[in-house]
């Protein structure tokens, strides 16, 4: 039987298929369950920004 994966999970490892390396943006209530994610997948980086404006011009 197939492990179980998390919704953020899938996301991350999709977003790893499809080559990226950098995401932008800050962590917030409804996207910890992304930042653990991709604190546990080390192929895609994360970029701290100061505000959702800087992110969008990351």
């Amino acid at each position: 039987m197939s492990e179980e994966r998390s919704g953020a999970e899938i996301l991350v490892e999709s977003l790893s298929r499809q080559g990226v390396e950098f995401v932008f943006g800050y962590p917030g209530g409804a996207v910890l369950p992304i930042y653990d994610a991709l604190f546990h997948d080390h192929r895609i980086r994360h970029i701290l920004v100061r505000q959702e404006a800087g992110a969008a011009h990351a």
